[in-house]
């Protein structure tokens, strides 16, 4: 029995693309929720020291899954986009302004979190040092932009994946599915 391939081919996804994909969606999918559900937390609850740890944290991890993805990205084959020139183009802008804006979120959330000069624990395995805080009202100014930032990156998420069910269920493109299943298609 052929194992499915590592890594992509002009026809589908490999294993890593996909796992990556799917991490990184569920990710911040859950550090949205979590972002949301910190703001209104009060001193006394359970949460409200551990989650926004948890929030820079996993932010950090996130960073560099992102960072992974980006290269792996760049050293595989693309699987060829389905439909029009106008089409192809779209899907590759929206591809890079996903990753420009998630990079965005990622660095907005860090001017927020050193904007007192304290480094990110990243649950005790490494830090990440404060390197700009001489903005006036850096935690502020950064706190708006990362959730105007952030909203803006789930409700763009929420379009691709519209963009993806279109093309599967009304363009029968098979666009959805490289995307959730690995094919031995060469």
């Amino acid at each position: 029995m052929n194992t499915p391939p590592l890594k992509n081919t002009t026809k589908s996804y490999g294993m890593v693309a996909i796992a990556l994909h799917w991490l990184a969606a569920v990710w911040i999918i859950s550090l949205f929720v979590l972002g949301l559900y910190m703001v209104d937390l009060g001193y006394y609850d359970d949460l409200y020291k551990t989650g926004p740890y948890w929030h820079k944290a996993m932010g950090v991890l996130l960073a560099l899954v992102m960072i992974g993805r980006f290269i792996w990205r760049g050293i595989n084959p693309k699987p060829e986009i389905a439909g029009s020139a106008p089409v192809k183009k779209a899907a590759e802008v929206v591809h890079t302004l996903l990753y420009v804006w998630v990079g965005a979120v990622i660095t907005s959330g860090y001017l927020i979190s050193t904007a007192d000069g304290r480094a990110i624990d990243v649950f005790g395995w490494f830090e990440i040092p404060a390197t700009l805080t001489s903005i006036v009202n850096q935690e502020d100014i950064a706190g708006v932009i990362h959730l105007y930032l952030a909203v803006g990156l789930i409700s763009m998420a929420g379009l691709h994946a519209l963009a993806a069910i279109k093309h599967q269920f009304f363009d029968r493109d098979g666009t959805l599915v490289k995307m959730l299943k690995v094919t031995r298609n060469v």
